[in-house]
């Protein structure tokens, strides 16, 4: 999978030698973040003032400000005052704490005294970035590490950047708050063996929190040198079209295999353009129709995200109307996707994981393939039917990567991980969740097909899956102050797996797979170096003597929120409404005795049939 890249050239004129490694001076911190272009040798990163007497300092609670930033594996806050009943948490100071104890963190790992430690970092384009950054640069300067700027970037090529020649960094950090409203913002950290997981961002956030706790007043220092620009997503789109066309291998115009191709691309005015015009057009392909390329941190014309209604409606209507052969819909940061077929069927969520299961299940025939646990029955039989195994994993893209991972560690061989939410990784591709890599993949056998003679479009690969009659997703509220409330959310999913197991809920029985038993809390591994748990979470199997095994419902404790998330689907009209009147009013009084408390507003609204989403 390796391809020749260009030597990368810096972005500013005034720097002449691309320092891939550098000859550097530790450097000279001095922090006072004043202004928030990058290029500026004056940076913001102190905390605040204790020049009121007035003020009552509480250490555990300025700690706290930060480790309610983590989000699992990653980093998440309100960048920007304009959420109601939201203040900013991810301020300048928070994240200059954070990068420092990051950058401390890669260089405690790596153990080489000798080594300067060199660290990018790439941002979507919202417009609380800019700020940020020099937030970034200041604390990872202040850990001593170099830093490279990528400007935008997307949060698969962070990660390549610590793997591709010539750069090859020891570490990338993405900012980046996903499909969330332009007020937010966040954090993704990778080193050369990928992201992150939950436990080591804990460390981070946690060690991150007592210096944030610790900087009373303003400290005012100076950088010696301004962080390196380098264009490495030039030779991130290089590695792109490389592949493609080494895999394509087309016998008449080897250059331009996409040549005769209509390719729509939805970018959401995220980071995503890039792959319009440094991979498809140079490859032939003609994108002309393709929506939001140019990137606006405003996010103005929809959200960005390939679990969007008007963002698939409106790639539907453009391949419909340009009589495309494939619709592209990325996300802000292009590491999940969607497609819509030339017959503008949306194809994302469970049929996204079908048509990458019939692609993989080709190459690998057998092969293990983990999804999260709300995938449908239908597509447990759609992977089975072609031959490969299908293990239900826990929710969260990290969970389930990091079971793939951990599959093929035991000798399990897994070459696909995905989520419904569109995060798909491949053993091939460094178990890294790309949407642009998902789509390579997607375009390869799509040009394959048409070589092969097939008049068909890539939708035809997944005309045998079935599709569940209802589904729905409900949220819980559990009334309690915030810093209980994941506390009660595990005493609420534990009742839930009690409650079954004592035969409460005639037809429902904890549901399991293989080795990944959802019914052993939360889906225990069964490895020797098993994830460690960031949520809760039970799925039940639902039957009835009428209907059979109709159905299933997920529990899942929320990370960051006070909530409990619900998933069910159905296969019989009436059947989620149902599971969410068994959930009312039998489960939700037997939580009750639990001290648990739910919202009845939310609890009631679940089995309003506003709230299910028919296919």
């Amino acid at each position: 999978m390796a391809s020749t890249l260009s030597s990368l050239q810096p972005i500013n004129s005034s720097i002449t030698n691309f320092p891939c490694v550098p000859i550097i001076k530790k450097p000279k911190l001095h922090i006072s973040l004043t202004k928030t272009s990058i290029s500026s040798v004056r940076v913001v990163c102190c905390s605040s003032s204790s020049s009121s007497s007035a003020t009552t300092y509480n250490e555990d609670e300025e700690m706290d400000k930060i480790r309610r930033l983590q989000n699992g594996s990653d980093v998440r806050g309100v960048a920007l005052q304009g959420e109601k009943g939201r203040s900013v948490d991810l301020t300048p100071p928070a994240v200059e704490a954070i990068a420092e104890s990051f950058g401390e963190w890669v260089i405690k790992r790596l153990n080489n005294k000798e080594k300067v430690v060199m660290v990018s970092l790439g941002k979507d384009p919202r417009i609380s970035g800019n700020t940020l950054s020099v937030a970034v640069f200041s604390g990872l300067s202040r850990a001593g590490c170099m830093v490279f700027d990528m400007g935008l970037a997307t949060t698969p090529a962070c990660f390549m950047s610590t793997i591709l020649p010539p750069c090859q960094y020891d570490a990338s950090i993405m900012m980046t708050a996903s499909h969330l409203p332009y007020t937010r913002n966040g954090l993704k950290f990778f080193t050369k063996k990928g992201g992150l997981t939950s436990v080591e961002v804990e460390e981070i956030c946690s060690d991150a929190a007592r210096k944030y706790a610790n900087r009373f007043t303003k400290v005012s220092t100076t950088l010696s040198t301004r962080p390196t620009k380098v264009d490495f997503m030039s030779n991130y789109a290089k590695h792109l079209r490389d592949i493609i066309k080494e895999r394509v291998n087309h016998p008449n115009h080897y250059e331009t295999p996409l040549k005769g191709f209509q390719i729509i691309v939805n970018a959401g005015n995220g980071s995503g353009g890039f792959f319009t015009w440094d991979v498809l057009d140079k490859l032939g392909a003609d994108t002309f129709g393709s929506l939001h390329l140019n990137p606006d941190g405003m996010f103005p014309n929809h959200i960005p995200n390939p679990e969007d209604k008007i963002a698939m409606s409106l790639t539907r209507a453009a391949v419909l109307e340009n009589n495309a052969d494939l619709g592209i819909v990325f996300d802000t940061d292009v590491d999940r996707s969607g497609v819509v077929d030339s017959e503008g069927n949306p194809i994302n969520g469970d049929r996204l994981i079908a048509l990458m299961s019939a692609i993989v299940l080709k190459e690998h025939p057998g092969t293990t393939i983990v999804t999260d646990a709300r995938t449908s029955m239908a597509l447990t039989k759609f992977i089975t039917n072609k031959g490969g195994q299908h293990c239900l994993y826990r929710v969260g893209y990290r969970n389930v990567i990091d079971k793939g991972v951990n599959l093929n560690k035991d000798g399990v061989e897994t070459h696909l991980m995905m989520e419904t939410s569109g995060h798909g990784a491949l053993k091939e591709n460094h178990f890294l969740d790309d949407g642009a890599y998902m789509v390579v993949k997607i375009i390869i056998e799509m040009v394959r097909m048409k070589l092969e003679g097939s008049k068909e479009g890539i939708g035809s690969l997944i005309k045998d899956l079935e599709e569940p009659l209802e589904s729905a997703e409900l949220r819980m509220v559990v009334l309690s102050e915030p810093r209980y409330a994941k506390a009660k959310a595990f005493e609420a999913i534990e009742a839930f797996r009690t409650y079954i197991e004592q035969g409460s809920l005639p037809g429902w029985d904890l549901d399991a797979c293989g080795d990944c038993w959802v019914s052993d809390g939360c889906l225990v591994d069964t490895n020797d170096d098993p994830t460690a748990i960031d949520a809760y979470m039970y799925r039940a199997k639902v039957s009835s003597q009428e209907n059979g095994e109709h159905g299933w419902i997920h529990l899942r404790q929320s990370i960051h929120n006070p909530n409990i998330a619900v998933n069910m689907q159905s296969t019989v009209p009436g059947g989620c409404q149902n599971m969410a009147k068994v959930l009312r009013d039998r489960y939700d009084s037997f939580v009750l005795s639990y001290f648990l408390l739910f919202d009845p507003i939310a609890t009631s609204l679940i089995v309003n049939p506003f709230y299910l989403r028919r296919f």
